[in-house]
Parts: C-alpha cells; structure tokens; sequence
C-alpha cells in the first residue's frame, strides 16, 4: 500500500534529474535521499508516542503539529499540505493533457492510415527516439509533417483544434470538473490497482527498450561534449526537488500504517516499502539514462516526461500514456476530494457546505492546472517547485523539531542529536532556495 501510494507520476522525471544531476551523482543522490527522507518519515511515525500522558491514536501528524506549535503549525500543516495536493493535481493535469494529446494523435493517424513525421532530431530505424527540445527550449507542441496522400485540410484541421496546449487541456475540464464536484469519490479509490499496473508497465516498456537500444556511457567525470554530460553537476539541486515528492509520504503515513495489523512491524515494513520505491526510481532511471542512444543524440535530450522522447506512433508508448491517462482521471478526483476536505473542514467545519463553495474551489485548481499546462508546461519544474517546498515542512523541518523538543521536555537530548537535526532542517531549507537559484 505505501510503495503503491509514494510511487507516482515522478517516476517519470527520475531521468531527467539524473541528467541534471550527473550520472554518477544522480545514483548516489537517489540513495541518500531515500535514506534521508526514510529517516524523517520514521520520526513522523514515532511522534504521536513521545506525547506523554494523552491518548493519541487517533491523532494525525498535523495534530501532532497543533500540539507542539500551536495555531501556527496547525495552519502552516494546512498551508504545506495543500501546496503537496494542488502541486501533484497540476503535474496531473499537464501529464493528462500530454497522454490525452498523444493518445488522440495516434488514433487519428491510425484511422486515417497517415505517416507523419515530427520535425525533431531522432534516431532511425523500428526503436526510435526523438529529441523534441532540440527545435527550441520549450516542450514540443504539434510539430509534424504528413507524407501520405489523404485530405490535407483535414489534417491541418485536426492539428489546428489538437494542441497539446492550446486546446488539449481545456477538453479535460468538460470531464474531469464535474468529477471533482462529487461528494464522495469513493467509486474512483476501486481502481487504485491501476497504479500497480501503470508502475510495473513502465518498468517492463523500459526493459525492453534497453535491450534494444543497448548501453551507452561515456564518463567525463566534471566536463561536457556533445554528447554526454559530466558525472557531476552544479544542476543537483534539481534532482533532489523532484526527489523530495519523489519519496514524499508524511502527510499521511500515520493514516496509512493504522491499517497494519501488527503495529510491531511499522518500522520494518517502511522501510521495505522505502527501499522498494527507491529501487524502482534507481532501475527507471538509470536504465533510461544508459540506454538513452548517445550519439547520435545528446543525453541533454531526456525529457522532463521522459515517455515525450518516443514518438506518438511507438505503439509501447501508446499503451503506456493510455494507462496512466486513466490511472490519473481516477486518481485525480481523489485528490481534490482530499484538497477539499482539508480545506473547507478547516474554514467552514464541513467538507461540503454548499455546491458554490465546492464549486468555486474546483474551479481555482482546475484553472491552476489549466494554466500550467497552457504557459509552462515542466513537469520536471512543477515537481522540484512543489517537492521542495512542502518537504520542507513536512520531510525536514517539523519532523526534526518535534524530535528535539520531545527530547528536550524529556531531558534527553544530547549535542550530537540536536546537531544531526539542525543539519537536516538547514538541509531542507537549502534545498529550497536551491530550487530558485538553478
């Protein structure tokens, strides 16, 4: 259950940070967060039991925050919480846009039986990757030439009303608004089995495309060509933003490890759960990374969503977008359910005061997302932005306090303890001016 609620849509720009970071710093950084952000989710876990003398089993981790800092961590819990939400609703709502764009792209080439090439660098032959950055610094839009015989005006038509961002994530909202405006989204929590097989998808399309593809490393430890880049770079503080949300579970991990059954092997059983997420991010990405055909291309080619460097033709891609496409449509109500009950419980005591109220606060997260996917549509970005900020409270700072202070009241905090967790709430908040500077 924790592997299958941590594991999301970062995954797909585990690559990309890697190809920011450097190869070789990317692995390691892979592993010290997963450690790092293991750690302060074990401290969230305990925290509930260092509060002597009230019954806290039903608490949750901004409870435990209201203990210990009053109106201001009870609000600032909230604050934090609600950037985590809204932040993966909007990396939704851009991927969803993409896979739908992709998706309705290949059904009408298909249909229509037209070969269409994008204009973009690539490779040749039956695995082909493509380098949709390389025409400009944005991500690619329509760009495509038809060869086939067939109606001209009709395929400039389609491409006309099927933007990915002028016109693809509008559609989204004649589905998925009325969805968010449900007062329960239980119905859509019976398909979370679509993750699993979304996960386990990407990791077999991944396999085969690198058996394909073969292996190709060049190591230049700190200076770049045309190809490759060093294995160390200024850029990882990138990595370690979509790594915060990568590994991001602490709102809610409480509310997740209630339902064990032996309470005794909370501990045992997140770190498993840890361990298997960061393996998974580990194979993806490197495997991604390794394999991806440099020459002819250069690694600085990998896509923020790695899936936009194969062609919407690649019928393994397809089938891949198609899956998390419906994965995410069911997914996201969730979310917003979740960004709602939080929200006006805590304004109006009432999860669902009034369809206005419901309403109105849809429509702001709708048109977040819309926007996003319109003006700036980086999944990599969004991630690193909204991982680095949320984890700042919620991975490093409130977790590494409470600890102190626990101890403290208790007498049995010692030097190097504070030390280690000052370090930890300097490293959180590092990570987050980092995110600015890069």
């Amino acid at each position: 259950m924790i592997w299958n609620t941590m594991m999301g849509t970062s995954i797909l720009s585990i690559p990309w940070g890697i190809k920011q970071a450097g190869f070789t710093s990317g692995i390691i950084l892979i592993l010290l967060m997963g450690i790092l952000t293991l750690y302060c989710c074990y401290r969230v876990v305990k925290s509930r039991k260092m509060i002597p003398l009230i019954d806290t089993s039903n608490w949750e981790f901004p409870d435990v925050c209201k203990y210990y800092f009053g109106s201001f961590g009870q609000w600032s819990s909230l604050l934090f919480s609600m950037v985590s939400l809204i932040g993966a609703m909007v990396v939704y709502w851009v991927l969803m846009s993409n896979f739908l764009f992709n998706t309705g792209k290949f059904i009408y080439n298909f249909v229509h039986d037209i070969n269409v090439t994008d204009i973009v660098p690539g490779t040749n032959g039956s695995n082909k990757v493509i380098c949709p950055s390389a025409a400009s610094g944005h991500p690619p839009q329509n760009r495509s030439v038809m060869f086939s015989s067939g109606n001209d005006t009709g395929f400039e038509l389609f491409e006309e009303w099927w933007n990915k961002s002028k016109t693809v994530p509008f559609y989204l909202i004649a589905v998925l608004l009325p969805l968010l405006n449900l007062k329960s989204p239980s119905f859509f929590a019976k398909f979370n089995v679509l993750g699993t097989v979304s996960v386990v998808y990407l990791v077999f399309l991944v396999t085969v495309k690198a058996a394909h593809l073969g292996i190709h490393l060049e190591y230049n430890w700190f200076t770049e060509n045309d190809f490759f880049v060093p294995e160390f770079r200024i850029l990882f503080p990138q990595l370690t933003g979509v790594l915060t949300l990568a590994f991001f579970i602490h709102n809610c991990v409480i509310t997740l490890l209630q339902n064990n059954r032996n309470q005794e092997n909370n501990v045992r059983d997140l770190s498993i759960a840890y361990f298997l997420v960061g393996l998974t991010y580990l194979y993806v990405g490197v495997i991604i990374f390794a394999s991806f055909p440099s020459p002819p291309l250069s690694k600085e080619c990998i896509e923020q969503n790695f899936l936009d460097n194969f062609p919407s033709d690649d019928i393994m891609s397809f089938v891949a977008r198609i899956f998390l496409l419906f994965q995410m449509m069911t997914v996201y109500p969730l979310l917003g359910y979740l960004a709602r009950v939080q929200l006006l419980r805590q304004f109006f005591g009432n999860a669902y005061p009034s369809v206005f109220h419901v309403l109105v606060l849809n429509v702001a997260i709708v048109g977040a997302g819309v926007a996003m996917a319109r003006f700036y549509p980086n999944i990599g970005g969004i991630i690193r932005y909204s991982g680095a900020t949320c984890g700042l409270a919620f991975v490093f700072v409130y977790p590494s306090l409470i600890y102190v202070i626990s101890q403290h009241r208790a007498g049995q905090l010692t030097w190097p303890a504070l030390v280690i967790h000052i370090f930890i709430i300097l490293l959180g908040l590092a990570n987050l001016i980092a995110q600015f500077l890069l």
